[in-house]
């Protein structure tokens, strides 16, 4: 799905995923649930113009070459020129069109889902929350470690089971975001688990609630479980 770059979110996994903020168009706050952050909102990496990048080199290549290699006004020239204009546009559409689904992929790591979103009129997505994925693996090449590039395999419990991203960068680094997204929600839930167990554990309403404070205050959970708790308790 493409080579991944520029990112946003937190600061704690690495200098290469820090205090870049994407700016041409990122993931919209609206589509956030309640009580959701982003941890990671990532576009295509630059390596992603690199098909587009090097035909636009070799025809320009073919066009010099056959400007100081050709006799003026003789068939080759004309021939081959034509060649090299047509290559030209082929290489600045298809650099363009790379540009535009370029701004309007996302890949994104929130509080509580993976979403893979493309597209400006006709959009596709993809959402895996983070309680159902399985495992996360990543691979990288001689060169992709070099780049700064690689691939990233997510296995979930989803209908589709499997989702491969290609040439992520630094996808270690993605890994590790991931793993700490999912150790996050685990705790989550096992702190409104205890929530929920507030009242078996005894003492009275403001004694219960004073607890439930307490979890919300460390953010072990959201308020919207808070909120549920506090119901139950008053009710």
């Amino acid at each position: 799905m493409g080579v991944w770059g520029y990112v946003w979110g937190r600061e704690d996994h690495g200098e290469s995923l820090r205090r870049t903020t994407v700016r041409d168009m990122p993931y919209p706050q609206k589509n956030l649930n309640d009580n959701e952050t982003i941890a990671l909102d990532m576009h295509p990496h630059w390596w992603y113009f690199a098909e587009p990048a090097l035909v636009l080199v070799g025809a320009i290549v073919i066009g010099v070459v056959v400007l100081f290699e050709t006799d003026d006004g003789s068939n080759w020239r004309k021939s081959f020129g034509w060649v090299a204009i047509a290559a030209l546009v082929v290489a600045a559409l298809w650099l363009v069109g790379r540009y535009m689904k370029w701004i309007s992929t996302n890949f994104v790591i929130t509080s509580q889902r993976l979403i893979f979103r493309q597209g400006i009129i006709a959009k596709t997505g993809i959402e895996i929350p983070l309680e159902r994925v399985n495992n996360v693996n990543f691979s990288q090449g001689i060169i992709e470690r070099m780049l700064g590039a690689g691939d990233l395999l997510i296995e979930s419990g989803g209908e589709d089971g499997q989702q491969r991203f290609t040439d992520i960068r630094h996808p270690d680094q993605v890994q590790n975001m991931i793993h700490s997204q999912m150790e996050q929600v685990a705790r989550r839930r096992g702190a409104y688990s205890a929530a929920a167990a507030a009242p078996a554990q005894g003492g009275s309403v403001p004694e219960q609630l004073e607890r439930l404070e307490g979890l919300l205050q460390r953010g072990s959970i959201t308020q919207e479980e808070f909120d549920a708790q506090k119901r139950k308790l008053l009710g």
